[in-house]
């Protein structure tokens, strides 16, 4: 190809693309928007459904919640709604995340839900940022009674940057069944159904302690902070004291801090202003 027709193809080329093809532009940054609603969210084939509340910033710490017991699923989106507005009542921090988690119970034995518990969680740390289209950075558990019982569990099988359960529990589930077998307490709906599977506590204790909350006090992955009420129910405030030295007396565990508060009741995190200091306090040191 001579130099002259070397020269016209590059002005043609060069013509055509110009007339045929745009400018590439940059894509527009979208302005981060607030967001709170509802979603389905499916993780290892389980499908949760979890109440957000986004701030309008694109990188976020995030708050990974879990209500307390619901006797019937058809209320498990009102709890998780509830507590997450609950939580926002004293939370310092308003650029945080709120994933409120509607894990079931209905027709479940106790602790079976840690399946839909930890689907929730893995979803956060794992597909939130895309699907919501969001950086999470830090992710923080936080749990009330049966929600506490569920996040002091998920420390024993995954890293967070820390966990708060409020009175957590049931922690002794012989016990507690004892005490409805002997017709001291109303039966509930956990220990008969643990009943109806296993027999009672006397004939097979073993397979009640394996669900309580006193089998899981070793291998925490990461700081928690426990805040109980000291003017709690009294089956509660039986086996505290043995779960507090359990954890405590941990050999392969993070940080373990307990938060007592005297004249506190069941919902103590949310009522006591000590309660609610340490509560923020724990956040924001990591």
């Amino acid at each position: 190809m001579s130099q002259l027709s070397y020269l016209l193809f590059i002005c043609i080329f060069v013509y055509s693309c110009g007339k045929d093809e745009k400018p590439i532009s940059p894509a527009p940054t979208q302005t981060p928007t607030a967001f709170k609603g509802i979603k389905s969210i499916t993780y290892n084939n389980l499908t949760v459904d979890v109440v957000i509340d986004k701030p309008a910033i694109a990188e976020v710490d995030v708050l990974v919640v879990y209500h307390g017991t619901v006797l019937y699923d058809t209320f498990i989106l009102q709890a998780a709604a509830n507590i997450l507005d609950s939580l926002k009542k004293i939370i310092d921090n308003k650029n945080l995340m709120l994933v409120s988690v509607a894990y079931p119970g209905e027709k479940m034995l106790l602790g079976d839900n840690i399946a839909q518990a930890e689907a929730a969680l893995l979803w956060v740390k794992n597909k939130a940022s895309l699907e919501l289209g969001v950086t999470v950075k830090k992710v923080f558990l936080v749990g009330h009674s049966q929600g506490g019982y569920l996040v002091t569990r998920l420390n024993t099988m995954h890293s967070t940057n820390g966990v708060i359960a409020n009175a957590p529990g049931p922690l002794n589930l012989v016990y507690r069944c004892q005490l409805e077998e002997s017709g001291q307490i109303a039966s509930g709906s956990h220990c008969t159904r643990l009943r109806n599977a296993y027999g009672t506590t006397s004939s097979n204790s073993n397979a009640y302690f394996q669900r309580s909350l006193l089998n899981f006090t070793q291998g925490f992955k990461s700081d928690i902070l426990f805040v109980q009420g000291m003017d709690d129910s009294p089956i509660q405030m039986y086996s505290y004291p043995t779960f507090k030295n359990d954890v405590l007396n941990c050999t392969n565990c993070k940080k373990s801090q307990f938060v007592e508060i005297a004249g506190g009741q069941h919902g103590a995190l949310f009522q006591s202003e000590i309660a609610r200091l340490e509560f923020n306090k724990f956040i924001q040191e990591r």
